[in-house]
């Protein structure tokens, strides 16, 4: 007899429809297990977005406990063309009157002739460059320097090959060709601004006359020992200014140290003094402080959307009743009703115009936080003061920070949270591996159990039609 090759022929039964139905309220649990699966997911996607969050509020807290926040300042000048000013976070608030007598310069000499290129040869030799002031007309070397030599040709004695041996030596001295309608001329300037860093020349011409305006002597500077074939075109000096009056000198037009935390730039001379303020930035602290509160909002507003219950929608949110969520949130709103003992001027976020909205959120009144940036050493000490001994004299900041730390650590609530809800997810995938394999085999198992009832239909209706065909037979025989 030929084997049934079809589930429900030999039975007449729709095998598979049957065996698809019975398979499918085997899986019911599995398809319950992936509905939590996908809460559960929900839940620690919310939370790493808290986590997110939360390191915004935490960084912008930090920011608010330094010292370069609220030490940051403004330079203004009434005549930034001529004096420019910058601060620093040492600066000390000031105004101040500079009046600049003299700019900064570099010693500059070029050669007397001109050349018909710089491909004009000049001849060979050594060059004998040092630094130093020439002070009533004697140069006198400056402190730490030494001759330079530096060696011109063979092969290297061109206009412009002197004057890339000259930048190649490293001297304190640089040298450049300028051309122009008469030809072209070699230029040396010292490579820094001071009358200290005025330069010599000396020269060893291979021609024999180190002191005649040919060959390389032409580039010999040294009025001390009576030789000047290069023409000086300006002498080195320093800056000179007055600051209140009193008088100042400087190698430099960038005036560094000379007032706490203030560089003045010193571009032109001026008639009359230009007037230097220095101010607490009050628009930077300002944005330190905006930046906080936003932080602080964005937590607020993704801890009050997944927490609700929507009435009109009827709704939940995903971390509703998540006692950790809620948690977190209570111990933000209640942070910002503290008071700190560290100002004797301002106790609580309040009295500089912060409002906590019902939703929870921050405002900020402007004007009264323009009033507590007035009293710029009280409102620093309310946001960023740290007392080890007494934490009730810690800034709102410094809490609001330790706070967050705590949160965010790897033993913190957020990471408890993240990490129970982790362990729940791989249960639960666990669970549906272990019940696909159960209706695999369920389903492997009904599939045998009908191909076997399907082979004995086949066998019974065969058995039933022989019977039926030997009936005809005997009654076609006795008719």
């Amino acid at each position: 007899m030929a084997a049934v090759s079809s589930p429900g022929i030999g039975s007449g039964l729709d095998v598979n429809s049957i065996v698809k139905q019975l398979v499918a309220i085997e899986r019911q649990p599995i398809t319950l297990l992936q509905q939590q699966a996908t809460t559960v997911q929900s839940k620690l996607s919310i939370y790493g977005q808290l986590q997110s969050k939360l390191s915004a509020l935490r960084d912008a807290s930090t920011a608010l406990t330094q010292s370069s926040t609220w030490g940051q300042t403004l330079g203004t000048s009434s005549d930034p063309a001529s004096v420019g000013v910058t601060t620093s976070s040492t600066t000390r608030p000031g105004t101040y009157r500079v009046q600049v007598t003299a700019l900064a310069a570099v010693q500059s000499n070029a050669t007397a002739s001109s050349y018909a290129s710089q491909d004009t040869v000049m001849g060979e030799g050594t060059l004998h460059i040092q630094l130093g002031s020439w002070a009533g007309g004697s140069f006198v070397a400056k402190d730490g320097s030494a001759n330079v030599d530096v060696t011109i040709g063979p092969g290297a004695k061109t206009l412009a090959q002197v004057r890339d041996a000259i930048n190649s030596a490293n001297a304190g001295v640089t040298a450049s060709v300028l051309t122009d309608a008469s030809g072209a001329r070699l230029v040396l300037r010292s490579s820094a601004t001071g009358e200290t860093n005025g330069f010599r020349i000396g020269v060893t011409d291979s021609d024999g006359n180190d002191s005649d305006a040919s060959g390389l002597s032409a580039l010999a500077y040294d009025p001390d020992s009576g030789i000047s074939t290069m023409t000086l075109a300006q002498a080195a000096a320093d800056a000179a200014a007055t600051i209140d009056n009193l008088p100042i000198s400087s190698a430099s037009n960038s005036l560094t140290g000379v007032l706490d935390g203030i560089t003045l730039t010193l571009s032109k001379v001026t008639a009359a003094p230009v007037q230097i303020d220095a101010a607490a930035d009050n628009d930077a602290i300002r944005k330190k402080i905006d930046a906080f509160v936003t932080a602080y909002n964005d937590v607020n507003s993704l801890l009050a959307a997944q927490t609700k219950y929507d009435d009109a929608t009827k709704t939940a949110g995903a971390l509703q009743g998540d006692s950790a969520a809620l948690g977190i949130r209570s111990q933000l709103r209640n942070m910002l009703g503290v008071s700190s003992g560290a100002s004797s001027v301002f106790a609580r976020l309040s009295d500089v115009g912060f409002d906590v909205k019902t939703d929870g959120s921050i405002s900020v009144d402007s004007t009264k936080l323009t009033n507590g940036l007035a009293n710029l050493a009280e409102i620093t000490k309310l946001f960023s003061n740290s007392d080890a001994v007494t934490p009730a004299n810690d800034g709102i900041a410094t809490q609001l920070r330790k706070l967050t730390d705590q949160m965010l650590a790897f033993d913190g609530t957020v990471q408890s949270r993240t990490d129970g809800l982790q362990h729940r997810l791989d249960l639960n995938n666990d669970k549906q591996d272990q019940l696909e394999d159960r209706v695999t085999r369920v389903e492997a198992r009904l599939r045998a159990q009908y191909a076997a009832l399907d082979t004995q239909m086949n066998q019974l209706n065969g058995l039933a039609n022989y019977v039926a065909q030997q009936i005809t037979n005997w009654n076609k025989s006795t008719g």
